[in-house]
């Protein structure tokens, strides 16, 4: 079997391409911090109604000049990710309205967002969904092009990241390829992208590219490893207004909203994300090769340049699985000494085994891992704000397994 060392120098060619995208991300960011004269102020907090609240305005701003959009929504008012994207399609989807999928189904918290009964779900105001799964890893061109030409779609949604599934991530260059085509159309949908677990693994971002809308946690990638909640919603000025009418009210906008806790870790977390994503990136393909080298099938394989932080592992039993989460748990800084077990967690169809000993809870860019108990046992890893802390589970695996 092969040492530590010898898997990190495997794998030095990838680590060079994800230095050199964290180098072209931190001057981006860098660069937009300065465009818009970020001062001190802007870290600190107000109460009631908001309306001074420079803060908030300038930290929007700041996001959408990193993601080169007209427009953003950034608030720790919004409490995750599923929470952000709900907010996005019901501010643009209207009764009778079609929301169109074309990266298969969405993750499994949405689903009583989509579907419920009688709680106020998409479908209960007679909004319509239909899903176009991909091909062999890929979109399927045809069928989306054909789809959204017979049912006019108001909005074609993609999911960058995995979820629970056994795909890979979504790169930048497929959504390229079919984001200009599907633009080509008359009367274009919307097009809006879940961005979870995929900002700043690639130099562009989907709106780059042709997305509408992007939406992401600020407890994952951007947020740095600092943020201790919030979302963020990033797009056209048209897409923004008709979100921003369901985040407050059509009357109100963004013009309300306070924090009394104040927004450094916000500023400051998004000045670390590219670094702490390239550290969570070196760290996942660490940690795959190790299991690749014991025989184990990682998801994306390891010679391949990942498109989000996740590394998938696929394990043969239940038992495997835990056992490997457990580990997780157990080299975390915080809540070691808890031993996980799977639990029915909310909004999931399946009972989930999650490590999560972060210093804020839940947070994904943070070392951990979760994956719900069903066949195939997937194991999905991700995070690491440093790549010594996933270093130091490296070296238990390689002497565990």
């Amino acid at each position: 079997m092969a040492s530590l060392k010898e898997i990190e120098d495997k794998l030095s060619k990838q680590f060079e391409k994800i230095d050199d995208i964290a180098f072209f991300n931190q001057k981006k960011v860098l660069d937009a911090f300065a465009e818009c004269k970020i001062t001190t102020q802007c870290f600190a907090g107000t109460t009631g109604y908001g309306y001074d609240d420079q803060g908030r305005d300038k930290l929007g701003l700041l996001f959408s000049k990193v993601f080169q959009t007209e427009k953003a929504i950034v608030s720790p008012l919004i409490t995750c990710g599923s929470h952000a994207i709900s907010i996005v399609l019901y501010g643009l989807l209207r009764p009778n309205d079609t929301i169109l999928s074309i990266s298969g189904g969405l993750y499994d918290t949405l689903y009583d967002t989509l579907f419920g009964k009688d709680n106020g779900s998409l479908e209960n105001f007679g909004i319509k969904f239909k899903q176009i799964d991909l091909k062999n890893n890929t979109f399927d061109k045809d069928a989306i092009l054909k789809e959204i030409k017979e049912i006019k779609p108001k909005v074609v949604f993609v999911q960058r990241s995995r979820g629970y599934t056994s795909r890979k991530a979504i790169s930048i260059k497929q959504m390229e390829e079919i984001f200009g085509d599907i633009k080509k159309l008359d009367n274009a949908p919307i097009i809006v992208v879940d961005n979870c677990y995929g900002e700043f693994v690639e130099k562009q971002e989907p709106t780059q590219v042709g997305a509408d809308v992007i939406v992401g946690s600020l407890i994952k990638n951007p947020g740095g490893g600092l943020a201790q909640t919030g979302a963020y919603i990033a797009g056209s000025e048209q897409a923004i207004s008709m979100i921003a009418s369901r985040f407050t009210s059509p009357s109100l906008l963004l013009e309300v909203g306070s924090y009394e806790m104040g927004y450094r870790n916000f500023y400051q977390g998004l000045f670390l994300a590219p670094h702490v994503v390239a550290q969570a990136l070196k760290g996942a393909m660490l940690v795959g090769g190790v299991m690749e080298e014991k025989g184990y099938k990682i998801i994306p394989s390891n010679d391949e340049q990942p498109d989000d932080i996740i590394k998938s592992v696929v394990f043969n039993t239940e038992d495997e699985l835990v056992k490997f989460v457990q580990l997780v748990q157990k080299i975390s800084p915080v809540d070691s000494f808890i031993v996980p077990m799977p639990w029915d967690m909310p909004g999931y169809n399946d009972k989930v085994i999650m490590a999560a000993g972060t210093f804020v809870s839940g947070a994904s860019i943070e070392l951990s891992c979760d994956s719900p108990i069903k066949k195939p046992y997937i194991a999905y890893f991700q995070g690491g704000l440093t790549y010594e802390h996933v270093k130091i589970l490296a070296e238990k695996l390689n002497n565990l397994y």
